[in-house]
């Protein structure tokens, strides 16, 4: 979505200073709605709410987390002066100032920037209009482009140490407009959260209606792709989470986990040295500073090929990588007694050093135990179905109990994982880590085995080779000039897209994502099911309303119908609805709705994406046209070749 303006200013026509009239709605339509238009902001003001409701409420809520107030200061206009004072006083930036003429300047904003623009016979001069319009949407472009924590408002400069209310508690009471939108939005993402589908979180992260929400569309975004293990796309996710709000500490922190995930340590270790400088006292940033160090440690010993006595020979080497992993976690613990994830790696990590033969402490080892020993069971106490607790608490009787303590701990662990693939393979990564370092052997290769057979009897995610991503041409409707794909060339588009998934020996494993329409899709989708591939058909419109859009309109519609209805009866996952995953389309301010067929290629190559830029491979059957609008095959082919360029086009005009 466009970010969004709302304007404050007067309405009709009005006496100026010196006593002519000025037409305000002309000052609307000609300057200052062209000028935001064009610097890419969805502009609004009052008097466009028609609907039945409280016209102050909504104004109250645009005023409170509209991405940019622009307020019009050429009268002393009470209604402006009032609500520009509203959003000075709970939101320190994202305000223009713009006024006519007028003889003196207010004294309280007299050193504000203001941009001013020319007036005749009461409405904008014709003979400046275009430069004023240039100089605020390069004002407005400047604004939006700078630094989120430059403070704007008076009252927020004047005040150092004030905060400004995060985003959802300047919801207001009574519901309206805004609060159900993104009530439905977050019903959405929530579901999409549960099903694990990081494709369907990222467009409706593309679909917020106000910055505020784009930075927790993005956050949702970033933690689900984490999830999956795509590093460099959450990566992606959190950056532009971070360039709606800089300072916003949960994506900073993803950051970090994502570049130590990368192997880019450098960078990881500088991102947390600011978050210890700027949190202090908060134990999950010295627990990721650990984190970061412990990653560093591993990857200085654990190397492919080499046996437990070797790696454990080599960790033996790296004793100060160990000890700057063990001190942050250390510090975690002490200023958070009950923070127990940092206190297990304090302890993992100080009963390593001993282990590979390096200088540790036997009282700081039994201090920790007796504080990881307390926190992990006051942990399961406070809530029992919490994994994390019991997962600290198993690890500790790997450290230090007995051979059955292990066994009867790890079963519970398992238990409470409810058959959590994910949870699971976190654990077994840290068993792993132990067995490769030649610790314990026979504790931790009980542990292992527990959790691995857990993991085995688990719903593991699918992990495509390839995601096969397709997007073409429909058949020809009768009649159709100038002719696109004619159906005298089904046979030979058939054999190119063979030829193509031949070439990229296409095979069980893979992942095929394409709508369904009549022509290309089908002949795809077809094609991928005779070589054992595993289908997803992904529909912008319920399938009665598809098939007659997309399928029907084909010469021979009828046919390709049937041929539609046999390919999905013969595939376990059948057609997902758009409308039912992703909700409605969503509106523009003018109530203007989105175009389903560019939103539908989106989610394709969302969902094709999330899998790993590495794995996509786009197919298409084009003309190298412009296409048909935003959704067609054009508008698929530019978005793939911009992120991957993995892309093997059939072009239909060799097909005649």
């Amino acid at each position: 979505m466009k970010p969004h303006a709302f304007v404050a200013m007067p309405f009709g026509s009005k006496l100026g200073h010196d006593g002519q009239p000025i037409d305000f709605n002309r000052v609307y339509v000609e300057y200052l709605q062209p000028a935001l238009e064009a610097a890419g902001l969805e502009v609004f003001r009052a008097d466009q709410e028609l609907r039945a409701g409280d016209i102050r409420a909504d104004l109250f809520q645009e005023l409170l987390l509209a991405d940019l107030v622009v307020a019009d200061l050429t009268l002393d206009n009470p209604n402006v002066w009032y609500e520009l004072g509203v959003r000075h006083a709970l939101r320190a930036r994202g305000v223009v100032l713009v006024q006519g003429p007028r003889p003196e300047q207010p004294f309280d904003i007299y050193t504000d920037r203001k941009l001013r623009y020319a007036l005749r016979d009461g409405a904008p001069d014709p003979a400046t209009l275009a430069a004023d319009c240039a100089a605020l949407t390069a004002m407005v472009r400047a604004s939006m482009a700078s630094s989120t924590r430059r403070k704007v408002s008076p009252v927020f400069q004047l005040i150092p140490n004030l905060e400004q209310p995060p985003w959802r508690q300047l919801l207001l009471v009574e519901r309206n407009e805004f609060s159900d939108t993104f009530a439905n939005w977050s019903r959405r993402m929530e579901v999409a959260r549960q099903k694990n589908r990081p494709g369907d979180i990222l467009v409706l992260a593309d679909e917020t209606p106000v910055r505020a929400l784009r930075l927790e569309g993005k956050r949702s975004a970033g933690h689900a792709l984490l999830k999956l293990k795509q590093y460099e796309l959450a990566l992606e996710q959190f950056e532009t989470a971070l360039g709606v709000d800089p300072d916003d500490q949960t994506s900073r922190e993803q950051k970090a986990v994502c570049l130590c995930t990368l192997g880019r340590y450098d960078e990881a270790r500088e991102w947390v040295r600011q978050l210890t400088h700027d949190y202090p006292r908060d134990p999950e940033c010295w627990a990721l500073a650990g984190r970061v160090e412990k990653e560093n440690w591993t990857s200085r010993w654990r190397q492919p090929g080499l046996t437990p006595a070797q790696m454990h020979a080599a960790a033996s080497q790296e004793n100060a990588a160990l000890g700057a992993a063990i001190e942050p976690y250390y510090g975690a613990f002490v200023a958070d007694p009950a923070h127990h994830v940092s206190g297990i790696n304090a302890l993992t990590l100080q009963v390593l050093r001993q282990h590979c033969a390096g200088k540790s402490s036997r009282t700081v080892i039994d201090n920790l135990t007796g504080g990881v020993l307390w926190a992990s069971l006051s942990a399961q106490e406070r809530d029992r179905k919490s994994y994390a607790a019991r997962a600290s608490y198993a690890q500790l009787c790997l450290l230090v109990n007995s051979l059955e303590s292990v066994r009867d701990e790890y079963g519970n662990m398992v238990a409470a994982a409810n058959r959590d693939w994910f949870a699971l393979d976190s654990s077994r990564e840290t068993l792993a880590l132990l067995r490769d370092i030649d610790f314990r052997p026979a504790e931790t290769s009980v542990a292992l085995t527990i959790v691995e057979r857990e993991i085995a009897r688990s719903s593991p995610p699918f992990e495509p080779r390839q995601v096969l991503l397709f997007s073409g041409h429909m058949v020809d409707a009768p009649g159709r000039q100038p002719a696109r794909f004619p159906a005298a060339c089904e046979h030979h588009a058939a054999e190119k897209i063979a030829e193509t998934l031949d070439r990229l020996a296409v095979g069980p494993g893979d992942l095929a994502l394409a709508q369904a329409a009549s022509g290309g899709d089908l002949l795809f989708l077809e094609a991928c099911q005779a070589r054992g591939v595993r289908l997803q058909a992904m529909l912008p419109f319920d399938e009665p309303e598809f098939i007659e859009r997309s399928v029907l309109p084909a010469s021979n519609g009828e046919h390709w119908r049937q041929r539609y209805f046999s390919l999905t009866r013969g595939i376990d996952n059948q057609p997902l609805i758009m409308p039912a995953e992703l909700g409605t389309l969503p509106k523009d301010l003018r109530g203007e709705e989105a175009n389903a067929f560019e939103r539908c290629n989106l989610w394709l190559l969302y969902t094709a994406l999330a899998w790993g830029i590495d794995k996509v491979r786009f197919v298409c059957l084009w003309n190298g046209g412009g296409g048909d609008g935003l959704g067609g095959t054009a508008h698929m082919y530019q978005e793939v070749k911009r992120r991957t360029g993995r892309v093997s086009w059939i072009d239909t005009r060799t097909l005649w």
